[in-house]
């Protein structure tokens, strides 16, 4: 039987990692009663276009129901809303609401704070970095 260390479990490392990262955008964004998950869906959601429920759940590299889960409070919140797509198509649009991108950025203030305490001690090359070799992983790797 093969017994696998924590040190040798690419696994491991990344999840251990992102949850430490996660702790701390956590702890800035709760200043304005925000997940870093929401955040980002307001991100996404901020650049402008409306996506259907499958098209966020693609752009955020989610499961359906975790993005359902995430979601709710922001439309009960009313800082994002669904409205029908096109003429004939039954598919619901998501979109930030004004009061969403008011509510976004103020969170901004806070993901900003967490983005500098993370590359301070992380040290900014190396957050760059990091994030060049995550992206290429969620892109090499997800095609698997």
């Amino acid at each position: 039987m093969h017994t696998q260390s924590p040190e040798n479990d690419d696994c491991f490392a990344v999840r251990q990692a992102a949850r430490h990262v996660s702790q701390l955008y956590e702890r800035h964004l709760s200043e304005v009663d925000i997940t870093p998950t929401q955040f980002s869906i307001m991100t996404v959601l901020g650049r402008g276009s409306s996506l259907t429920m499958m098209e966020l759940a693609q752009a955020m590299v989610m499961e359906r129901t975790s993005l359902v889960r995430a979601l709710r409070p922001l439309m009960d919140s009313g800082f994002v809303a669904d409205e029908p797509g096109e003429q004939g198509k039954r598919r619901f649009q998501l979109i930030l609401t004004g009061s969403g991108r008011t509510k976004l950025d103020e969170a901004m203030v806070h993901w900003s704070a967490a983005q500098d305490e993370f590359e301070r001690k992380f040290g900014h090359l190396q957050a760059a970095s990091l994030r060049r070799e995550l992206f290429r992983i969620t892109r090499d790797v997800s095609k698997v």
